[in-house]
């Protein structure tokens, strides 16, 4: 999916336990995870708004703990997760083979580093 200019996305922070009830309802998985994207752009009623890319959802409280785990800074890891899930929205895809997922976060820390400059 291409963003087109005057794009909208929602941003959505939540703790572990509302992005557990997410990952298991809308993905099957148990328990947390830092970051979920649903896309609009895609499926049955993508054409009732195509300027709405879609959610983005962080859990502060994992997005928190992985700083603290891997020594990064809280803020600047946050925009990364808060990155990844515009990736997500904008149609990348790190779960098909090795080289998206090197793609994906090669331009997830470019993008990072030009955000910050």
């Amino acid at each position: 999916m291409a963003c087109a200019e005057g794009c909208e996305l929602s941003l959505v922070l939540t703790d572990d336990p509302g992005i557990a009830v997410l990952n298991q309802d809308y993905l099957g998985r148990v328990g947390p995870t830092n970051v979920l994207a649903f896309p609009m752009g895609e499926g049955q009623f993508a054409e009732l708004n195509p300027g709405l890319l879609g959610d983005v959802v962080v859990s502060v409280d994992t997005a928190w703990r992985e700083a603290a785990g891997h020594g990064l800074d809280p803020g600047e890891h946050f925009m990364r997760l808060v990155i990844h899930g515009i990736l997500h929205l904008l149609g990348h895809d790190h779960l098909q083979d090795e080289a998206q997922a090197l793609a994906m976060e090669e331009l997830t820390e470019r993008l990072l580093t030009q955000s910050a400059g």
